[in-house]
């Protein structure tokens, strides 16, 4: 019993097909959906949604932030910013990091939701580029 993942960009549907799992990164750490899965919406953190289909990774995308709805046969990836794994460019990927840091050493600390938003860019501008150079164990 195959799992329905449908990836949403704010622009367009940009994936809708049936998986065999798919892993999420969710703010809480990642989480592997399989047919059968608990219901649960959980907000996204920067980092790679990984597809799997016959125990492969057949698909990445970086994902900015967001958020999943998972049900027991279906997974929504509402994806704030969305970009194929393939498509990420180092030297931009860099400079986003050198960007949101400079906005994070500028922010007045005592405004906690100006410190949470360039917080979390910093956060994800760090993990697209920690996503581009797969970790040694990784197949895609």
């Amino acid at each position: 019993m195959p799992l329905v993942l449908e990836i949403i960009s704010p622009e367009k549907l940009l994936l809708s097909r049936e998986v065999d799992m798919v892993v999420v990164p969710g703010t809480e750490g990642d989480i592997g959906v399989l047919p059968g899965h608990s219901k649960l919406i959980t907000g996204l953190r920067g980092g790679l949604v990984d597809i799997y289909v016959n125990n492969t990774i057949t698909d990445r995308f970086f994902v900015s932030g967001g958020f999943a709805e998972i049900t027991e046969s279906y997974c929504a990836v509402l994806a704030d910013g969305i970009v194929r794994q393939s498509e990420l460019d180092p030297a931009k990927a860099a400079a986003g990091v050198v960007e949101a840091q400079a906005a994070y050493d500028a922010v007045d600390m005592t405004n906690a939701e100006a410190y949470r938003e360039v917080s979390d860019r910093l956060i994800s501008a760090q993990a697209m580029v920690d996503s581009i150079t797969p970790s040694r164990g990784d197949k895609a």
